[in-house]
């Protein structure tokens, strides 16, 4: 009998597209070995041209597949992504209380191509309720300005958005700068308040790259349910999510998909 993998439990919304939510997360965890399980908590007509519609599910049925994965097989890690309402954040903030194993809080505010995910009155409950139960919360620049209000132009104001996230009460926030205009480099700024980690990468030009948000934070909750520390989680998925978007693809008539699967292909 084979050894059993780390089980990771991903609460989140579905993409049709394939790109993003549920389907990356599930798909990053099984490039990274572990075992993915999920909670879907909307469900989204979505392709390569944008989000045509939403559709929010109960808040029983996101506690029942909850509690369903958690009281039977047991979780090593939680990602959380996109969350719609107030009520869905106060929901599984709740459940996440319950629950013994590092937080991974990906705050999706907006889709790659520009739609509203969140609900503005459910802002108050991710930063009241969703981000203090976060040992590694990983917004882009857009959704520390939803959350804070900080604009992020210059590579120092990370600094500043990152000691306004922590606030909150995360243990560690990623502040992603992907959308920087920072020549050829990606800097994104992993800190605790009191260590600093500066994370350089190449910037692929490529604009295939709806799901890197869920993909990064899909990846750090992976390596975080294998133990490692949080900085070494999220070097490895840094680097992991650098190569999916350098092999990101074109697909439909809109922005492409991250490849997950890059280190399988010849």
């Amino acid at each position: 009998m084979t050894s059993r993998p780390p089980l990771v439990l991903t609460v989140a919304g579905s993409d049709s597209g394939g790109g993003a939510g549920i389907q990356a997360d599930l798909k990053t965890m099984l490039a990274l070995g572990v075992h993915g399980m999920s909670v879907l908590t909307a469900v989204t007509a979505q392709n390569s041209r944008g989000v045509q519609g939403v559709w929010e599910l109960p808040v029983e049925a996101v506690r029942a597949q909850y509690r369903a994965v958690a009281d039977d097989i047991g979780v090593q890690a939680v990602k959380t992504g996109m969350l719609a309402s107030a009520a869905l954040v106060e929901t599984v903030a709740d459940l996440l209380g319950d629950t013994a194993a590092p937080v991974v809080v990906d705050p999706v505010g907006v889709s790659k191509h520009g739609d509203s995910l969140l609900a503005e009155s459910a802002l108050d409950s991710v930063r009241a309720k969703l981000l203090p139960r976060a040992t590694v919360a990983t917004p882009n620049l857009d959704e520390v300005t939803q959350l804070t209000g900080v604009h992020v132009v210059h590579e120092s104001d990370m600094r500043v958005a990152a000691e306004a996230v922590l606030s909150y009460g995360p243990r560690w926030v990623l502040i992603k700068g992907g959308h920087l205009p920072t020549g050829q480099e990606a800097v994104d700024l992993l800190t605790d308040g009191s260590e600093e980690h500066w994370l350089r990468a190449p910037r692929h030009d490529n604009r295939h790259t709806h799901g890197t948000g869920c993909t990064l934070a899909s990846a750090v909750a992976s390596g975080l349910a294998k133990g490692l520390p949080v900085p070494e989680a999220v070097r490895e998925a840094k680097a992991y999510v650098t190569g999916a978007i350098g092999a990101g693809f074109a697909l439909g008539a809109g922005i492409g998909p991250v490849d997950h699967g890059w280190r399988f292909r010849d």
